[in-house]
């Protein structure tokens, strides 16, 4: 008598291969990705951060800071249009938002605080808050 078999495409690892395969977003070529992509130096009096967000108008760019959280969000348009002679080839429009969140390891004094948006990068000055030193106190 032959032996009869049950075919499982699970056995062969099929499953495996195809999960999380259609599930990333598309990116067409050309199409970058859009992050906030950080630079951050320190000095004894401030940190600067270099966040580049291309694409991006100054009106659409937000900064908070509180305390040692420095939070950046900004919204970002990016409008292609190829035509030849009076035929369009292809539009392509892509809006979004992009954000990005850190700490520093001191607080910041955000009343002294300075930012400037240049060619797609954004410089922030954020002078630290001067920390309260510890006092000894004589007990009578």
């Amino acid at each position: 008598m032959a032996n009869i078999l049950r075919y499982n495409p699970a056995d062969f690892g099929l499953d495996d291969f195809f999960r999380g395969f259609f599930v990333r977003p598309l990116q067409f070529e050309g199409q970058q990705g859009i992050q906030i992509k950080l630079d951050v130096s320190e000095d004894d009096n401030a940190y600067t951060v270099h966040a580049e967000i291309p694409g991006a108008k100054k009106e659409d760019i937000n900064v908070n800071v509180d305390g040692s959280q420095v939070a950046i969000s900004a919204e970002v348009k990016n409008e292609k249009e190829v035509k030849e002679g009076e035929k369009v080839l292809r539009s392509e429009r892509y809006y979004g938002k992009v954000s990005r969140t850190f700490m520093l390891d001191q607080d910041v004094d955000d009343t002294a605080a300075e930012a400037k948006y240049n060619n797609g990068i954004l410089e922030l000055r954020l002078p630290k808050r001067a920390s309260a030193k510890s006092k000894n106190i004589a007990i009578q």
